[in-house]
């Protein structure tokens, strides 16, 4: 099984976005590099903040997602309201999750802000494995989010 390394995959990302701004060329290629970083990554994507307390399908890797999710429902609507990290060891467990996939059953979200602190989206990587993502993954993905969208309009 693949597992990632953190530090390989922020210097992957830190080399692939350099000087680029735009925030959905960004999305795409942190998608895709995360997705392909760990067996344990079935879904992984963003959803944009489009304004109204809305959120809609960006940049991802893996089966159909939803397509709009307002900030009021689901786990991803969860952290673009709250601003915090959702890590969801059970989603059968987590009041309101919306099943964009029946066989998704663990679930990180993680905001995305730009450096004058927009919200830009979030980030959501989904496991067919319960209990699949860690502190440890929160904590690593945040601060390479955190530098890769810091210049990002």
């Amino acid at each position: 099984m693949t597992r990632v390394d953190y530090t390989d995959l922020g210097k992957v990302l830190d080399s692939l976005t350099e000087g680029e701004t735009d925030a959905v060329a960004l999305m795409a290629t942190v998608a895709c590099e995360v997705h392909h970083s760990d067996d344990r990554f079935n879904w992984t994507g963003f959803y944009r903040n489009v304004g109204n307390e809305v959120l809609k399908i960006g940049p991802y890797q893996g089966g159909h997602g939803c397509l709009v999710i307002p900030f009021a429902r689901g786990v991803c609507g969860a952290a673009a309201r709250t601003g915090e990290v959702q890590l969801v060891p059970d989603v059968d467990a987590f009041p309101g999750h919306i099943a964009c996939a029946s066989s998704t059953r663990s679930e990180l979200v993680l905001p995305v802000w730009n450096g004058q602190g927009d919200l830009l989206g979030v980030f959501d990587l989904d496991s067919d494995l319960p209990g699949a993502f860690t502190e440890a993954d929160a904590e690593a993905l945040a601060g390479i989010l955190a530098r890769v969208f810091h210049g990002a309009a």
